[in-house]
């Protein structure tokens, strides 16, 4: 129980032992101030640069801290909009494309003929290519000037290729009319694009959380006693203002006069509010507690710590690599067969077999269409709607598609201990009486009873823990030192090692040591100025947590722990829950930092937190995920959202991706899969045995591998 001076993350130094249970034995404030700013989605890139927003995965948005004038979420939402009308619209127009399509009448049975109906159907059908395929054709601009051709450019040029053909026929070419393959193209691939959109929609509002931390006004102090309100803009260094009970500090500085606990769980993840006296120093947008504080401005705007934390979750979200999905790879290689397979087949038909025009033609176009198929535009975007609807039920909200399923190849997990593997706030652990004249549980009454008057977070777990509350008379706070009372005609004192110290008052007991060692938080209990008794209380360790972790190693996933709190407690958490390792004492900007040395090792990493400080980490990460009960912004910035607060979520997310990629690719395959047989079909290979592909089985085989997908989607389940 020495005097142990300490640091926390903002280089405040402490006296451990004088700020007492109001302030703890903690070494390091947890400056954990959590979270990743995945705050740039992945819009899956096959959602092509519609509106002239490009949507490729790992679109960065450059996002100011304050007064943000261009608004993603919005952006996002009116494009979601866009998609849906264009749908309905398009949808509408199909019903008479298909009704007029003599194909379908044909395989229907029945005959819907008058002057010029292949003209209605020629302008509907147009109606429905430049309106409806306006988003595809725009994309498919935007993926060849990258070189990349993708979703975008074979759905083009399915519905090009079937438009042109089909319009040539209306006004004289022989052949076939696709115009209801056009429609129905059209219209499957904005339902896919709608359906996606909207299950991953929602825009990472991180800096802006971040900024709403500050207030919007200081109270100044003017010469000695004259307080005004000024915006924060106008505060420089030197100024002076007072912070009231309950209000936010307004701006970095030191307390000149004053004291009270200030809580900075919001921008550090450490749980307990913090004493604060004279020549202490405070952080703007932490909230002050029960007493008035008046402090000298010694930082504002960028050079605050709060600017410092935005910086870093920019500097985090810039260095995000970019990806491509799935569907978007199968559709480049789609892309390559088709045009390759269409130009094969008319060189066939026309050079080889010396067909007439409109028969090669016609083999030609049916193969173009063929291969896009509308399958492919759903194999996707339904596994994406099910997994997203399936962990919303489950507390799970997913917000980087990208990162989500990057998690089923996950191999370390980093956890923030407050508020994660841990409840964030105090209990207590460990009661030890010093003589046998009291019992621990009439040790604990007397204890909580007097703690009953106070607010204090460790004062509240002390009262909990109490079976009985008991009458106090003359209660009166001793500030940073503790409380006593007269319960039951003695005089009873709940008091911070420094209070012991203060008064000369040793002692030498093991137990108590160790409590220490653990870096544990110890009071001491004094019945008529005689010590009876010490209890010792800790952030509680969730009881989710152990499970969550054996989990996680049964998966072969190591598990890590990263805090800003003392080794001493780090140690006890990690002995506690059976980590394989974990990094203590933990300042802000070094958690991502932390999190480059475990990828240095070859390792895909998830880091899991709840704060502001944790932002840079989380991005720097390769998945993001947040704990729900933490702050606006980490729930704002994080690529999943754990709604319940519970660590066992992320054994549910890691089985979800899995599950989720199973599907995709099985998706995949059997929208792709059915071109290895219809392609060559189409093109003729069987003609010389009169078997060839109509157009009108190629659709059955289509709607055949839609079905399947979408039945498949459907199967999806956490196991």
């Amino acid at each position: 129980m020495n005097n142990k001076k300490h640091h926390d993350e903002n280089g405040m130094k402490h006296d451990a032992d004088e700020h007492g249970h109001h302030h703890s034995e903690h070494e390091h404030s947890e400056h954990a101030s959590k979270h990743t700013d995945q705050h740039h989605h992945v819009h899956q890139s096959d959602e092509g640069d519609h509106a002239g927003h490009t949507q490729s995965a790992g679109h960065e948005h450059d996002h100011a801290a304050r007064g943000q004038k261009h608004d993603h979420h919005d952006h996002h939402q009116m494009m979601v909009a866009d998609f849906r009308k264009r749908f309905w619209i398009s949808l509408a127009l199909t019903v008479p494309v298909l009704l007029l399509s003599p194909m379908i009448q044909k395989f229907l049975g029945f005959s819907l003929r008058f002057t010029g109906d292949l003209v209605v159907s020629f302008v509907l059908a147009s109606a429905i290519y430049f309106y409806g395929g306006w988003p595809f054709l725009k994309g498919m601009v935007q993926e060849l000037r990258k070189k990349i051709p993708g979703m975008m450019t074979l759905i083009s040029l399915a519905i090009t290729v079937a438009y042109f053909y089909s319009a040539m026929v209306v006004f004289g070419l022989a052949g076939k009319i696709f115009f209801w393959e056009l429609a129905t193209l059209i219209d499957i691939m904005l339902l896919g694009h709608w359906i996606e959109m909207k299950s991953v929609m929602g825009a990472s509002k991180a800096l802006e959380e971040l900024a709403k931390l500050m207030p919007s006004e200081a109270h100044k102090l003017v010469g000695e006693d004259k307080v005004i309100d000024v915006p924060l803009n106008e505060l420089i260094k030197g100024d002076r203002v007072l912070v009231k009970p309950g209000e936010k500090i307004p701006a970095d500085g030191v307390v000149i006069s004053g004291e009270s606990s200030v809580n900075e769980s919001m921008l550090t993840g450490e749980s307990k509010p913090v004493y604060k006296g004279e020549a202490d120093k405070v952080i703007g947008g932490s909230i002050n507690g029960e007493g008035s504080l008046v402090i000298e401005v010694h930082r504002t705007g960028k050079d605050s710590f709060l600017s410092q934390v935005i910086d870093l979750v920019k500097e985090a979200q810039e260095s995000k690599s970019k990806t491509q999905d799935l569907a978007n790879r199968a559709a480049f290689w789609l892309t390559l067969i088709a045009i390759f397979a269409g130009g094969l087949t008319f060189f066939v038909w026309m050079v080889i077999m010396h067909q007439d025009l409109s028969f090669a033609l016609e083999r030609t176009v049916t193969v173009m269409v063929i291969t896009c198929p509308h399958a492919l535009g759903l194999a996707v975007p339904l596994v994406v709607a099910v997994s997203t609807a399936i962990s919303a039920s489950r507390g799970l909200l997913i917000r980087n598609r990208a990162a989500f399923e990057r998690a089923r190849n996950l191999q370390a997990i980093i956890f923030d201990k407050t508020g994660t593997l841990t409840k964030g706030e105090f209990g207590v652990t460990d009661v030890v009486v010093f003589d046998e004249s009291i019992q621990i549980d009439e040790l604990v009454d007397l204890a909580g009873s007097v703690e009953s008057h106070s607010e204090h977070p460790i004062a509240k777990a002390i009262s909990n823990k109490a079976a009985k509350k008991l009458p106090v008379q003359d209660f009166k706070a001793i500030p940073g030192k503790g409380a006593y009372g007269m319960v039951d005609g003695r005089k009873v004192m709940v008091v911070s090692p420094g209070y012991l110290k203060q008064e000369n008052i040793t002692i030498n007991n093991d137990t108590v040591s160790e409590l220490f060692e653990q870096g544990k938080t110890v009071v001491f209990v004094l019945i008529n100025d005689r010590l009876h008794g010490a209890i010792a209380l800790a952030d509680e360790i969730r009881p989710e947590s152990f499970e969550a972790i054996r989990s996680l190693k049964k998966m072969g996933i190591k598990t890590m722990m990263l805090t800003g709190d003392n080794k001493q407690v780090a140690r006890w958490v990690s002995e506690e829950l059976g980590l394989d390792q974990y990094f203590a004492e933990v300042l802000p900007d070094q958690k991502a930092l932390k999190v480059k040395e475990v990828q240095a090792q070859g390792l895909i990493v998830a880091m899991t937190g709840d704060g502001v400080n944790d932002a840079p980490a989380l991005a720097t990460a390769d998945v993001g995920i947040a704990i729900g009960a933490g702050t606006d912004v980490a729930v704002e910035t994080a690529d999943v959202v754990l709604v319940n607060s519970n660590p066992l979520d992320v054994v549910a997310i890691i089985s979800l991706a899995k599950a989720t990629y199973r599907k995709m690719i099985q998706n995949l395959a059997w929208a792709t899969g059915y071109n290895a047989f219809a392609i060559p079909l189409a093109a003729g290979v069987l003609y010389s045995s009169g078997i060839i592909l109509s157009p009108a089985m190629g659709a059955v085989l289509m709607s055949l591998s839609t079905i399947v997908v979408a039945i498949n989607a459907r199967m999806l389940k956490i196991k």
